[in-house]
């Protein structure tokens, strides 16, 4: 009797994912594409996947690629930074209100062009972590994998799009405090990285525990930038870390993909791929109008506004060498703010109803 070949193993299927990423990092490298250590690796393990390859990535994978680049970043804010982010407050606060209203606009949508339940459509189009807005839309009676489904998409339309575009547009340049957005710690030292590695994986134990969304990004970013808020200079992280971590974000989310991701109601993908580029037309506009009112750089400015992740968006900036500490403020404020509020706002206008 024929027996049926076994699954590999989580070792070896990770295994297999990170030989498959690394080869597409070095073809996207020699592509000369933005991102290269996370386009590649998202979107050849995101089609493998679809493909029907075994692939999987723990989520030790995950957090360790989300502790680099929340340390990395962290080590952008300096006393002069926040200095002239404390200007951008008002503004910060006019995109998050702007992020919740598309998030609205485009749940409605959704709903119209794919027939989808509310709860559904209205937590899919939530400009949202993609696990938080999974967990809180079923709670109130969303179909859990349309939610992840959509924002799954959504993450690669934007890190397929916005990084490319911004790279075509040229946005190298200037915008008020530029100059300060750099790291403060300029040179790799060992024992100070060891120590930069203790405190801010320490950070983000700590809200791990308390059960704050992101904590391996939130955790690493909020240590480092009290350390260097007060001109402590322990250590810069190696570009091999921060490679790293692009590295397992990309296969993290790309692993996320399934062989019945490509079957699920392709209505529905489709409704959910129109809505999004809506929403990155919108955003994009939005960012070009803030970037008339405040002088920030344009190419800053959408990308603080983009329904993207901190950690590709805030990435995004470095490797363009646009604003990195505004780009991650409005990006992390957005994000706890639609955490906090998208479950009582639903609530609400189901009530309103």
């Amino acid at each position: 009797m024929a027996t049926r070949s076994a699954a590999p193993g989580p070792l070896r299927s990770f295994a297999l994912a990170l030989a498959l990423a690394l080869a597409a990092a070095q073809l996207c490298l020699w592509l000369d594409t933005p991102l290269p250590w996370m386009i590649g690796p998202l979107f050849s393990t995101a089609c493998a996947c679809m493909l029907g390859a075994r692939l999987t990535a723990p989520v030790q994978a995950r957090e360790a690629g989300q502790w680099a680049i929340g340390t990395a970043l962290g080590l952008y804010f300096s006393a002069p930074v926040l200095v002239v982010l404390a200007r951008y407050a008002g503004w910060i606060a006019l995109a998050v209100a702007f992020a919740v209203v598309v998030g609205l606009a485009g749940g409605w949508l959704l709903r119209r062009l794919s027939g989808v339940d509310r709860a559904t459509a209205f937590f899919a189009m939530a400009v949202g972590g993609a696990s938080e807005m999974a967990v809180q839309g079923e709670r109130h009676g969303a179909a859990f994998d349309r939610v992840a489904a959509a924002h799954s998409l959504r993450i690669m339309m934007v890190v397929g799009t916005i990084p490319f575009a911004l790279r075509w547009w040229s946005t190298h340049g200037s915008s008020p405090g530029h100059d300060l957005f750099v790291p403060l710690a300029s040179v790799v030292s060992y024992p100070g990285l060891a120590v930069l590695v203790l405190v801010t994986s320490i950070g983000a134990l700590l809200l791990k525990r308390l059960g704050i969304p992101n904590a391996w990004v939130i955790g690493p970013l909020m240590v480092a930038m009290m350390l260097t808020a007060s001109s402590i200079e322990l250590s810069r992280l190696p570009e091999w870390m921060i490679r790293g971590g692009q590295l397992m974000i990309g296969v993290s989310l790309g692993t996320r993909f399934t062989p019945e991701f490509a079957h699920t109601a392709p209505r529905y993908l489709a409704s959910v791929a129109l809505c999004t580029l809506i929403t990155l037309l919108c955003a994009a506009g939005f960012g070009l109008t803030l970037a008339q009112l405040t002088g920030i750089h344009p190419g800053t400015a959408i990308l603080a506004a983009s329904p993207g992740g901190i950690a590709e968006m805030s990435l995004t900036a470095r490797v363009l060498h646009l604003g990195v500490p505004i780009v991650t403020a409005f990006h992390v404020t957005r994000m706890v703010t639609v955490i906090l509020i998208v479950g009582p706002l639903f609530r609400l206008f189901s009530r309103l109803r």
